[in-house]
């Protein structure tokens, strides 16, 4: 079977409705791929394009469906049958039962969409055989374009259902900020960053906890770490990691010159205790005076805590609660995040290179957005999108413009990998 000439081969046919591309060039399918994510994040409803039709599908990619589909129902059968074999062990019967809850989403599109089309198969017998009766013909005429469309939206969904996800995006995650080169002026760029994000979360209905901060001398933020949670929360924010690029005059600076400076952003999935299980023999556990402000209590007590993981030698250190143990406990959640994050890069490293075309890989050292004061805009160097609202996007407005870009590409290459592999 003929693979597909990347995602963009699957959008063409929607994309020539939409606007002329001749001044695309047809020789670049990266380009028509740039093309497309800017110009579904200036659409109103972005959603409208990540909910793919039919239309964009190729027909070599719905027969790729109709394999897996076909796939699954065999798989789902199996599942079902050994579920009702009376001497199955509690064991397989638990294994079966959690493999077939993972499929019962993609098994009742399924089933909904096989209904349509037989629906649809009855229509045009009944278009053939009615020809004749022109009211009788128009009405089914009319109903079979609805449940065309109506076909077109379930296997759209299904195809979504069938692309490969991460687990991790439905988790809670960790947010780092720190201040990266530009002195004094990275560290209060990184306030503005750190609270963009807590404002954003905020419109989200997110709960936003400060884990710890280390003020600069001028009560900018040399790091800064926080909690946040909510639905989906991991897979919203997971690209924003990278280098955030500011370029503007700093308060500092007396000629009005304009400087860049830059702060780094981590984002991590918050772990399970299933999923990193720290051993008390690996953990070294020093308390201190915090430093800086917090009052007197905090000044004259060990309430500080830095938290040492022995075998890997990364250190985690809290101060900003009063409290000993809380500051033990945020530094445990921070720790076991960072663990997770290691030990799932290592299964992705082994597993298959990194991908880091479009999106980038998420690494924290790799730049991915500038933002121009003096021109007041913000651009997303992986998706090429360009904002013009700078200071609604540091009030947390807006940001789903980059975000939704983000997660439309991610889909646009997962649909090119799922033809790719077969």
């Amino acid at each position: 079977m003929r693979k597909l000439n990347g995602a963009i081969a699957l959008h063409l046919g929607a994309l020539r409705q939409l606007q002329s591309i001749s001044s695309i060039s047809h020789r670049n399918p990266l380009l028509h791929q740039r093309w497309f994510i800017q110009r579904a994040a200036a659409t109103p409803s972005l959603s409208n394009f990540r909910s793919y039709s039919t239309e964009m599908l190729s027909n070599d990619l719905i027969k790729i469906m109709e394999q897996r589909v076909l796939a699954i129902e065999r798989r789902s059968a199996c599942l079902e049958n050994l579920m009702n074999q009376p001497e199955a062990s509690p064991a397989e019967y638990s294994k079966a039962n959690k493999e077939l809850r993972k499929l019962r989403d993609s098994m009742q599109l399924i089933s909904e969409l096989r209904t349509k089309q037989k629906e649809i198969d009855g229509l045009k017998s009944l278009i053939y055989e009615c020809s004749e009766d022109k009211d009788m013909l128009d009405m089914a005429t009319e109903e079979l374009c609805l449940a065309i469309d109506e076909e077109k939206r379930l296997q759209s969904l299904l195809l979504k259902s069938l692309l490969p996800n991460d687990d991790a995006d439905e988790r809670d995650c960790i947010l780092e900020v720190r201040a990266g080169t530009g002195g004094e002026e990275a560290s209060l760029f990184a306030v503005d960053v750190f609270k963009m994000y807590e404002r954003y979360s905020q419109k989200k209905g997110w709960k936003f906890e400060v884990v710890g901060v280390t003020e600069s001398d001028l009560r900018g933020y040399k790091e800064a770490s926080a909690a946040i949670s909510g639905v989906g929360v991991y897979g919203k924010l997971k690209f924003e990691s990278g280098i955030h690029r500011v370029q503007r005059v700093p308060l500092t600076e007396k000629s009005g010159r304009v400087h860049t400076s830059a702060v780094s952003v981590a984002i991590l999935p918050q772990a399970d205790e299933v999923d990193v299980r720290l051993r008390n023999e690996d953990l070294r556990i020093d308390t201190y005076r915090s430093g800086g402000s917090g009052g007197q209590h905090a000044n004259t007590t060990n309430s500080a805590v830095r938290v040492t993981h022995i075998p890997t030698g990364m250190t985690i250190s809290i101060q900003d609660e009063r409290s000993q143990h809380m500051n033990k406990a945020k530094a445990l959640k921070v720790l076991c995040a960072k663990l997770y994050e290691m030990e799932r890069s290592r299964i992705q490293l082994s597993r298959s290179k990194l991908r880091s075309e479009q999106i980038g890989s998420g690494d924290r050292s790799e730049r991915i957005r500038t933002y121009n004061f003096p021109q007041g805009r913000v651009t997303d160097h992986r998706v090429g999108i360009t904002h013009h609202a700078i200071s609604d996007m540091m009030e947390g407005e807006n940001l789903d413009i980059f975000i939704d870009a983000l997660l439309l590409q991610q889909e646009m290459d997962a649909i090119a990998s799922f033809s790719s592999t077969q």
